[in-house]
This record gives C-alpha cells, sequence and structure tokens, in this order.
C-alpha cells in the first residue's frame, strides 16, 4: 500500500537532505494539521471553539503556572512535553468528544492507531522518545502524567465555566456526569478539584448544567 504523501513531501524540498533532518522535517510540518482539529469546546475570549493546537498551548502554560497545586512534586519541563505531545494523535485519531459515550468506546483503539502512523514518521530514537511520552500521559502512572491529565480536564472546565456552560449544556448532560469525568483532576491536583466542584455547583445553581435527576 502506497503512503500519503506528508505536506512537507509535497511542496518539494531540497535534494541530498540528511535522511535524520528529513525525517524530522517531515514530522515537524505533518503536526501543523493539529491546528485544523477542532474541539468541541469553545474560546473564552471569541465566538468560536478552540482547534487541538490552541487547547496544547494552553496546557504548556497552565503547567507551570499552576504546578504549585500538584498533588506531589511534578517536573515541569518533563510535564509540559506530556501535554504538548499527547494530542497529537486527534490527527488522524479525531477529537473524542468527553460527552459522548459511543465515540469514547474504541478512542483507545483508533489513538493507538493514529500513534503507530504519526509517530513513524521520526528518526528510530526520536520515535521512541516521542511514543514514550505518549504513553506515559496514557497510562497515568506518574507525578507529572497525573498533573498533565488534570490540567487536560481542568482547562476545559474553565473555559465551559466562562461560556455559561459550554458543552455542560448538551442534551442528557447532568452535573453528575460532569463531575465523574472531571474527578480525574483530583489524582493530580487535589485543591483544584475542589475548586472544579465549585465551578460546577455554580454552573448548577446558574442553570448552565442541568442537575442531576432533573434532566
Amino acid at each position: 500500500m502506497t503512503e500519503e504523501p506528508t505536506l512537507v513531501d509535497r511542496a518539494g524540498l531540497p535534494a541530498g537532505l540528511p535522511e535524520r533532518l528529513l525525517a524530522q522535517l517531515r514530522f515537524a510540518v505533518e503536526i501543523d494539521r493539529l491546528k485544523t482539529v477542532v474541539r468541541r469546546t469553545s474560546l473564552a475570549s471569541a465566538d468560536r471553539r478552540e482547534n487541538d493546537a490552541e487547547h496544547s498551548w494552553h496546557l504548556a502554560v497552565l503547567v507551570p503556572l499552576l504546578a504549585e497545586y500538584a498533588a506531589l512534586p511534578i517536573d515541569v519541563g518533563h510535564t509540559m512535553r506530556l501535554v504538548v505531545l499527547h494530542d497529537l494523535v486527534e490527527i488522524h485519531a479525531g477529537d473524542t468528544f468527553l460527552f459522548d459515550p459511543v465515540a469514547s468506546a474504541d478512542q483507545r483503539e483508533r489513538e493507538s492507531a493514529a500513534a503507530d502512523r504519526l509517530f513513524a514518521l521520526l528518526p528510530v530514537d526520536q520515535e521512541a522518545e516521542f511514543r514514550g511520552l505518549w504513553e506515559e500521559f496514557e497510562a497515568h502512572r506518574t507525578p507529572e502524567a497525573r498533573f498533565a491529565r488534570s490540567m487536560d480536564r481542568f482547562q476545559s472546565l474553565l473555559l465551559n465555566f466562562t461560556n455559561a456552560g459550554g458543552t455542560w449544556r448538551t442534551p442528557g448532560v447532568t452535573d453528575r456526569e460532569v463531575r465523574q469525568r472531571k474527578e480525574v483532576i483530583g489524582d493530580g491536583a487535589p485543591a483544584l478539584w475542589q475548586l472544579a466542584q465549585e465551578l460546577i455547583g455554580l454552573g448548577v445553581e446558574r442553570g448552565w448544567v442541568a442537575r442531576s435527576g432533573e434532566s
């Protein structure tokens, strides 16, 4: 089966580039596709939905900003690498909406296949390194990975709160489900989970999310 040309190959690079640099350039340009993956969460600053690249940038800022609230001491630089890499697979797997159980059913399989495809563009050593970072985030075993996941869930919660509920207003979604989907914030940042629960409670009071049993 013939592989689809990458974006940079279509442009036509100069002949004679070292193979390692060529592989790195293929990856560097290919991940520009992340800017086209649109999430369900809207921006706080404009009337449009955010894309995955914007989401990843926001997480990369939140990590050093809120690191003091981590449950355990973390390596901030390492954690930033986790958050900027973890959504790259959505270039091929697409974004999976948090409140869509049908789409979530095969999410792991889709994203693992996407990781195989995307990271294979890299030189062998960097393929192993980047894939390892992605797997670390997915496993949620290290303090850095747990805090990275906490930031991933906390960022979208903040945007939904500032958008008068945002995706919390999805038909059928209740405050109980929001709490269930967001409780992992507490694994890496217990103090921020306490805040998150207060924000969800305010959302219920203000009519932004249905109270469980009343939807």
